[in-house]
């Protein structure tokens, strides 16, 4: 259903596959922001569709668009890739827990308490932007890279979605823009960082 022209999906696709490498367009980006690991950032290993188990609480892992490791100023950096479109980060906290039973609570728990965000008020949240993150630095710690980047690379003309996810990483007390990347934020012993890339359009098209 996903799998169509002028999908985020399809559109993701076209771009990374054809830039071998990272994209020019989210390149100029982590350059822009003045970080010295993604001045020349290289990537190493690039999976689609990458499965991170959210360990040790339930079987359902979390399905990531695109997950890279990279490397930049000698070190690694865990990149969870997120393509959006017109469409939303789905359900927020309060609906997806609706109704929940054992697994959902041990499975929330378990993310608020990986994020370190037991002390926040997340109903108001998008659940995808919890487990994508949480999946960003469960992937950091399993290859040793000290730093791990959650970016969604969007092909909305409108930034749909980005108030949620501006919400979202103000729990971290930090500031989105579009076409930025923050400041780093300890989290769990590594360095988390977002981004928010708005993508080329033409890719739309194709």
């Amino acid at each position: 259903r996903q799998w169509k022209k002028g999908s985020s999906a399809r559109a993701l696709a076209y771009c990374w596959q054809e830039a071998n490498y990272f994209p020019q367009d989210v390149t100029r980006i982590l350059k822009k922001s003045g970080i010295p690991i993604f001045q020349n950032i290289e990537m190493l290993l690039a999976f689609p569709e990458y499965k991170t188990p959210l360990l040790p609480y339930t079987s359902s892992p979390s399905q990531n668009d695109i997950f890279v490791l990279a490397r930049g100023n000698n070190q690694l950096i865990a990149v969870m890739v997120e393509g959006k479109g017109s469409e939303p980060f789905g359900e927020t906290v309060e609906e997806w827990s609706n109704n929940s039973g054992k697994g959902k609570k041990k499975r929330l728990e378990f993310l608020r308490r990986y994020l370190q965000l037991q002390n926040k008020e997340i109903n108001h949240i998008r659940y995808q932007l919890l487990h994508r993150t949480a999946s960003a630095i469960i992937s950091a710690k399993k290859f040793n890279a000290e730093n791990a980047l959650m970016l969604v690379h969007s092909f909305s003309r409108l930034n749909k979605g980005f108030r949620d996810f501006k919400k979202f990483i103000s729990l971290f007390g930090m500031k989105g823009k579009v076409n930025s990347v923050t400041v780093p934020e300890k989290v769990n012993g590594i360095n988390l960082f977002f981004g928010w890339v708005r993508g080329d359009m033409e890719n739309l098209k194709k």
